[in-house]
């Protein structure tokens, strides 16, 4: 290779800043001298391949003076991860109250894939304050000392870090702020013939609920929201009962409720769920409420069905992982809830099939999605938000560390794509149900048998067709 086909100096003034990292963070073989490091430079114009910094005649020295690694310089000749490293040390190990957790917590924030991102974060005052008292010990490490250290996403952020790397235990997330706005909620309510039943309600049946259901790593967004929406209305109801009756749920009558749901909004029906379980409980057995009916289902076409699926596997509409998931919802008719949930185990890719596990066992996923979601299960993104070695277990990897994805934002995104969520489902699975016996698409999608029934009866194939 010539000189004149070589870049002669390092144009630090012709590039921006993003450019300049992504050349020094680009690694690998250089092709022309076989040196394995950092390759920020370019063989020539019609030749793109990257070479290293002596092939490229770049001849400033981008070797960490700590570390002795190639890359980017950060400050007085180290890289941004000793660098790093320098300030947690001297923030939160040196004089600690236990220094050897500290030192863990140092190597988890210096392991993350982006340490610069780490070194903007921890300026935060707020931060070096949430660190300051980890080291000290005025902030226990659990889960406790950190929810009395605020409810900011620096603290979030924080917990999913040492959730991911097991020096907190995983915990349901949206169950314990639950648990917090059922504490202030209640200690909201002055009078005791109100907050008495309520909190019974909430613990025994509600918080009892959804503890005996959550699961490690799963979200419980839907369940926690339902059951804030029941116990709100609930306490509205026992106000006004008191308030304008003088009767506590123990006292109310049919009347009563009549009069509550005729005098306001449809939201007043949720406390439906609150009625039933006076009942159950025997504290009240006069009482009824029936189940509101929905007065439609909402549908796709088979043909608006079967153009969403088109587009998403064939046009460039949106980015893979929102692709994957509406594919999902419109061929299996997985709920977001679900399919965000999911972890890469549920994909099963054999020498010529690819299988997916959403119920009791899993089913085939025919091509050219087999292709795509193979594709997106080796291009995940937001791997890149944890250190350590442990790597993010779900198929929809979320911004924190192993998190997966919120399903409000795989909401927003697909609604945006113009996407009916609920008639997307709710076609796919009578489509389904009407080719496929409906227990054995209850066993094979994950759906309760009684789901599946409604949804034939609605389709016109019943159970009876199926021998059993």
């Amino acid at each position: 290779m010539s000189t004149q086909d070589r870049t002669p100096s390092w144009p630090d003034e012709q590039l921006c800043n993003s450019c300049f990292y992504t050349a020094m963070r680009t690694r690998g073989i250089c092709p022309i001298c076989g040196h394995d490091g950092v390759l920020p430079g370019r063989t020539n114009r019609t030749d793109p391949r990257p070479i290293c910094l002596f092939c490229a005649g770049i001849p400033n020295n981008y070797r960490c003076t700590t570390c002795d690694i190639e890359g980017q310089i950060y400050r007085r000749g180290q890289c941004a991860r000793c660098a790093l490293r320098e300030d947690l040390n001297s923030l939160i190990v040196n004089g600690a109250a236990d220094p050897a957790a500290m030192g863990t917590i140092v190597d988890i924030l210096c392991g993350v894939d982006r340490p610069e991102s780490i070194l903007s974060w921890q300026r935060s005052p707020i931060v070096r304050a949430l660190l300051t008292g980890l080291a000290g010990g005025d902030i226990p490490l659990s889960h406790d000392g950190l929810d009395a250290a605020g409810q900011g996403r620096q603290v979030s952020h924080l917990r999913s870090l040492l959730e991911h790397n097991g020096l907190l235990p995983h915990r349901d997330e949206r169950l314990a702020r639950f648990q917090c706005w059922l504490d202030s909620k209640l200690d909201a309510i002055c009078e005791p013939a109100v907050r008495a039943p309520v909190e019974q309600f909430a613990t025994w049946h509600h918080l009892h609920r959804l503890r005996r259901n959550s699961t490690p790593g799963q979200t419980s967004h839907g369940p926690t929201h339902s059951a804030k929406q029941e116990i709100t209305e609930t306490i509205k109801f026992l106000t006004w009962l008191h308030e304008t009756h003088h009767r506590t749920a123990a006292t109310c009558r049919q009347q009563d409720i009549d009069e509550w749901l005729a005098t306001g909004p449809t939201t007043r029906t949720k406390i439906r769920t609150f009625v039933v379980w006076t009942n159950k409980s025997k504290i009240n057995t006069a009482l009824h409420l029936d189940t509101p009916q929905a007065r439609s289902s909402r549908l796709l076409t088979q043909d608006q069905r079967l153009a969403w699926i088109k587009g998403l596997l064939t046009d460039d509409i949106e980015s893979l992982p929102y692709r994957v998931a509406g594919t999902l919802l419109l061929l299996y008719a997985q709920p977001l809830i679900r399919i965000v949930a999911l972890p890469t185990a549920a994909i099963i890719v054999a020498p010529h099939e690819t299988r997916i596990s959403l119920g009791a066992e899993p089913v085939p996923v025919p091509e050219p999605f087999a292709g795509m979601i193979q594709h997106h299960l080796h291009n995940r993104p937001n791997l890149r938000t944890a250190g350590g070695m442990v790597t993010n277990p779900w198929l929809f990897p979320g911004h924190r560390a192993g998190k997966h994805l919120d399903p409000h934002t795989m909401m927003m995104a697909l609604r945006t794509l113009g996407i009916d969520l609920l008639g997307a489902r709710n076609s796919a699975l009578q489509n389904l149900v009407a080719e496929i016996p409906p227990p054995v698409v209850a066993n094979l999608l994950g759906y309760s048998h009684n789901c599946t029934q409604r949804h034939a009866q609605l389709a016109a194939q019943t159970w009876a067709r199926y021998v059993t």
